[in-house]
C-alpha cells in the first residue's frame, strides 16, 4: 500500500510539473493547430500623460478610448463658455459700477440697459460684480480640474490597458497540507496562466 501511495504521489507531481512547464511556453496548442502568441501592444502611461497634458483627449486617443473624447471636450468646452460669458458680465458690471459711482450724472445713460439700469444702486451693482468675478474664478478652477481629470483618466487607462482580465484568472478554495505548520487545511488559490 505504501509503494502504491508513493507511485500515485509521484505521478500526480510529474503531471503537475509537466503541466506547469507547458503553460510557461510561448506557444499554445489548440485543436491540434500551433498558434503563436502575438505580443500585446505595450501602452506607456507616460506617453498618455504627456499627450493628454499637451492636448486634451490625445491621451484617450492613444489608449484607443475614442468614446471619451466627447466627455473631455464637453467638460472643457462648457467651462470655457462659462468663463467667457462670466468675463463679459464682469466687464459690463465693472463699467456699470464705475459709471454709477462717479459724480457726473450726465453719463448715467451709458450704463448698459438690460441689467444695470434696473439696479441703479451702486452697492447692488458692486455686489453683482463681485459674484460674477467669483464665477469667473470658479470657471477657471473647474477648467483646470477637468483638464487634470483628463490627464489622470489617460494615465489610469494606460496602466489598466495591460491588466489581464481573461477567463483563466480564478480564485479557488482548495484543501491542502501545510508542511510549515504540519497541518491540513483550506487554501485560497489564485491560478494565473
Amino acid at each position: 500500500m505504501s509503494c502504491l501511495f508513493k507511485y500515485v504521489i509521484f505521478s500526480v507531481s510529474l503531471f503537475l510539473l509537466s503541466n506547469n512547464l507547458l503553460a510557461q511556453k510561448e506557444t499554445i496548442i489548440t485543436s491540434s493547430l500551433l498558434v503563436e502568441k502575438v505580443p500585446a501592444k505595450i501602452y506607456k502611461p507616460r506617453t498618455a500623460i504627456i499627450r493628454s497634458a499637451i492636448i486634451p483627449g490625445w491621451g484617450q486617443m492613444t489608449n484607443k478610448k475614442y468614446w471619451k473624447l466627447p466627455l473631455v471636450y464637453g467638460a472643457l468646452g462648457t467651462t470655457t463658455y462659462l468663463f467667457f460669458r462670466n468675463l463679459k458680465q464682469f466687464n459690463d458690471a465693472k463699467n456699470a459700477y464705475i459709471l454709477a459711482t462717479d459724480t457726473d450724472p450726465s453719463n448715467d445713460n451709458q450704463i448698459p440697459q438690460p441689467y444695470y439700469s434696473v439696479i441703479s444702486q451702486p452697492d447692488r451693482i458692486k455686489t453683482f460684480r463681485n459674484e460674477v468675478r467669483q464665477n469667473v474664478d470658479y470657471s477657471v478652477l473647474f477648467f483646470i480640474f477637468f483638464w487634470g481629470l483628463n490627464v489622470v483618466d489617460a494615465a489610469v487607462d494606460a496602466h489598466l490597458k495591460m491588466f489581464d482580465v481573461n477567463d483563466n484568472l480564478s480564485l479557488h478554495i482548495k484543501p491542502g497540507y501545510s508542511p510549515l505548520a504540519n497541518t491540513n487545511g483550506l487554501s485560497l488559490v489564485l491560478r494565473i496562466r
